[in-house]
């Protein structure tokens, strides 16, 4: 550069990666500052994570409230209050952006209000309220995330995404919800529980892909237990307005009604307006920005993380990364970001939770692979007469006896699987799992009791 930079490093994005990279980096000393247009925290706080753990709470009260009586409780008609529900957690989600803002400002990050784009690599516009302004900087950090996808379907444009279930009005009595993810069932068992009708609609022969197989199976057992129309190898047409709500033409030729139709149809990276080409960085499917082991773009001095970088659509992913990232550029740039054996839950009605590899994944990978499984009603249900069945299973490597996949579909099963994915990143064997003392008695006490293998 002809001249000296303004900044050390300059992000776009205020999400969990790049409120972590601006942190990190104005914490070492370097000059920092950070665009976001929007509200700070990113999908995470304002529409994701936060928000939707916030609803699977609340959709747990319903069968709570049913497995109660058996316990001797006597409850009166619970009534959802979905105006309250939705104040409340707009009032947190508030103070979780103000939480970040004051995050930054202490750390010493100069928050930039507004659109960036990048006019090339060392150079970034942001249009403000003010106008435009133009800054430079060494080294830049695109954390843009990702944005939901809709499929080019009649109609398409009646649908709602996610981004907007959490302020939905009226609350949908029928809802229908398209896709087969991790997105799609989660919201499916959330409005289910609030109250809703709900139709699951997936073009696939299962839910789930790329979970384990009989995790799959399972969890979409539970699911119709729980009351959820799921409709599995079904197209959606088209939509169109019918009365007081929409009207679903199926691939079947039937029609389904539905007040509100969520598209949870996948998320793509968040790249369009940021003048990527300006800067010579290359992008890959969807538009995804391509990056080294050090999360650098085909400009060297641009970088970028999490959910922009397509690579796993997980908060933690991206904060790791973001550190990694602030090491290298600012830091002895010793620390790596490992992929392997990252834990992730999924918050249906029950949870899933899972670490390592799937029994086919290991099959594929190892060969030899022993599998214990256990299927059972929890303790909690022999009182409450509620049918719903936990699944725990675990795979083992034949060869060295390591615990390489551990899957759950039960109560909690994220807080199961956290402590168990730090075993498992250690090395954990099958005989290590054995030689601990459960905590009894408790769900999570299974994975070192299970001594016959069922394969």
């Amino acid at each position: 550069m002809a001249h000296e930079p303004e900044f050390d490093l300059f992000v776009i994005g205020g999400g969990s990666g790049g409120v972590r990279a601006a942190r990190m980096a104005a914490q070492r000393g370097a000059r920092v500052a950070l665009a976001e247009a929007a509200a700070m925290g990113g999908t995470c706080v304002n529409v994701g994570c936060i928000p939707k753990k916030l609803y699977a709470y609340a959709s747990h009260y319903a069968h709570d409230f049913a497995d109660a009586a058996g316990f001797g409780w006597d409850v009166g008609q619970p009534h959802l209050d979905w105006a309250r529900l939705k104040a409340n957690r707009a009032k947190e989600i508030a103070r979780l952006n103000e939480v970040y803002e004051r995050l930054l400002s202490e750390a010493g990050v100069q928050v930039l209000r507004g659109w960036a784009e990048l006019l090339d690599r060392h150079t970034a516009r942001v249009r403000t309220e003010a106008g435009p302004q133009t800054h430079t900087a060494r080294h830049i950090l695109v954390a843009t995330g990702g944005t939901p996808t809709v499929p080019p379907i009649p109609g398409a444009e009646l649908a709602v995404t996610s981004d907007s279930m959490f302020d939905l009005e009226p609350f949908p009595r029928r809802l229908a919800v398209v896709g087969g993810g991790y997105i799609a069932c989660e919201f499916a068992s959330i409005f289910q529980g609030l109250g809703a009708q709900v139709t699951l609609l997936y073009r696939g022969e299962q839910i789930l892909r790329g979970f384990d197989d009989e995790v799959r199976q399972f969890i979409a057992g539970e699911m119709v237990r729980s009351g959820i129309d799921l409709r599995l190898d079904t197209e959606l047409r088209g939509l169109a307005r019918a009365g007081d709500g929409l009207e679903l033409e199926l691939d079947d030729d039937s029609r389904l009604q539905a007040d509100t139709v969520l598209f949870a149809t996948g998320r793509v990276p968040n790249v369009n307006g940021l003048g990527l080409e300006a800067a010579g960085v290359r992008q890959g499917r969807h538009g995804a920005i391509e990056v080294d082991a050090h999360y650098r773009t085909s400009a060297p001095s641009v970088h970028a993380v999490g959910d922009v970088t397509a690579r796993l659509q997980l908060t933690p992913v991206a904060l790791g990364e973001a550190m990694a990232v602030v090491d290298h550029l600012f830091g002895d740039g010793r620390r790596r970001m490992g992929y392997e054996y990252i834990p992730t839950a999924v918050f249906t009605h029950p949870n899933i939770a899972t670490v390592g590899l799937t029994e086919l994944q290991a099959r594929e990978r190892l060969g030899r692979v022993t599998i214990f499984r256990s299927e059972f009603r929890p303790l909690r249900h022999t009182l409450s007469g509620s049918g719903e069945r936990c699944l725990m299973k675990l795979v083992v490597d034949a060869a060295s006896d390591r615990v390489v996949g551990l899957h759950m579909v039960g109560p909690d099963a994220g807080e199961v699987v956290q402590g168990f994915a730090v075993a498992m990143k250690a090395g954990a064997t099958k005989a290590q799992f054995d030689a601990t003392i459960g905590i009894h008695p408790t769900l999570a006490e299974e994975f070192v009791t299970m001594r016959e293998p069922v394969r």
